[in-house]
C-alpha cells in the first residue's frame, strides 16, 4: 500500500511573528522556516503504518519554493522513501493546493493521503476536505486514531460531544489531530540518508491547474496588546469596574 502525505513549510512555532510594515503579508525575512506540526504528524502515522508492515511507500509532496526542499528532507529523515516538490513562486490559497494535490493522486495512485487537519499559519482547515471532494475519496478528519486493515481504514475523530470512529472504504483521506501520535526526532544517520533519497521537482504550471488565487488580502494586522488585569476586593468593585471602566453591563 501506497501512503501520499502534503507537508507544508510554515515559519517555526516558536517564533514570534511580524506583520510588514505596509500590512501586506508576514515578514519572512530571515525568519526560522519548519515543517508544519499537523503535517509531522501525518508522516509520524504513516511511517508508523509503513514499520507495522501495512504499508510498503510513503511519499511526501510539498507545493512551495525551493526552500521547502529543507521541509522534505526532514520528512524523507523521519521516515519516508521519497519526496516530491511542485516548484511554484505563487501564493496559493486552499482550493489550488487541493487541486495540485487531486492531479499528485491521480497520477501516484496512493491507497490512503494522510494530511494534516491545518497548517499553522493559515489555519484554514480545509485542504483535506477539498481533495477528498475534488478525488471522489472517503475521509476521516480530525483522526484522533487509525487503523487499516481488509481494505478498510477506521478512523477515530474528536468531535464535539466526544469521539466517533467512521470505517472508509480505500482509497481515503484521513487529516491528522494532535493527539494521534508523538512524532519522533529526525537521527543524525537518518538525516544523512534522506540526503540520498529521491527528490523530484516539478512545475506547478505543469499540471494544467488555474493557479490564480480567488483569495484577496485586504490587509494583515497584529492583534492589539492587551492591557494587564486587576484584581478586585469583593463583586461590588467587581461590577462597578463593568459598569464603568469595561462599560459591558
Amino acid at each position: 500500500m501506497k501512503i501520499l502525505v502534503p507537508v507544508k513549510r510554515v515559519v517555526d512555532y516558536n517564533v514570534k511573528v511580524r506583520v510588514k510594515a505596509d500590512q501586506t503579508g508576514v515578514d519572512l525575512a530571515n525568519v526560522k522556516m519548519s515543517l508544519n506540526p499537523f503535517c509531522e504528524i501525518a508522516v509520524e502515522e504513516a511511517v508508523r503504518l509503513k514499520e507495522a508492515g501495512i504499508a510498503t511507500e510513503v511519499v511526501v509532496v510539498s507545493i512551495g519554493q525551493t526552500g521547502a526542499q529543507e521541509q522534505l528532507r526532514t520528512a524523507l529523515a523521519l521516515g519516508a522513501d521519497r519526496a516530491i516538490l511542485i516548484e511554484t513562486e505563487l501564493n496559493l490559497d486552499s482550493l489550488q493546493v487541493a487541486k495540485l494535490l487531486a492531479k499528485v493522486v491521480g497520477n501516484e495512485q496512493p491507497q490512503l493521503v494522510i494530511i494534516g487537519k491545518q497548517a499553522i499559519d493559515s489555519d484554514n482547515n480545509q485542504t483535506g476536505q477539498m481533495l477528498a471532494a475534488l478525488t471522489g475519496m472517503g475521509q476521516g478528519t480530525f483522526a484522533s486514531k487509525v487503523v487499516v486493515a481488509d481494505g478498510k481504514v477506521a478512523v477515530t475523530r474528536e468531535i464535539d460531544g466526544g469521539l466517533q470512529t467512521v470505517s472508509l472504504k480505500l482509497p481515503a483521506v484521513v487529516s491528522t489531530d494532535l493527539r494521534l501520535n508523538e512524532p519522533r526526532y529526525a537521527s543524525l544517520p537518518n538525516i544523512m540518508k534522506a540526503k540520498k533519497k529521491p527528490l523530484d521537482i516539478v512545475a506547478a504550471d505543469s499540471f494544467g491547474v488555474a493557479l490564480q488565487s480567488q483569495v484577496k488580502t485586504l490587509k494583515v494586522a497584529a492583534p492589539k496588546v492587551r492591557q494587564a488585569g486587576v484584581m478586585v476586593d469583593s463583586v461590588d468593585a467587581l461590577v462597578a469596574k463593568l459598569k464603568q471602566e469595561a462599560k459591558v453591563i
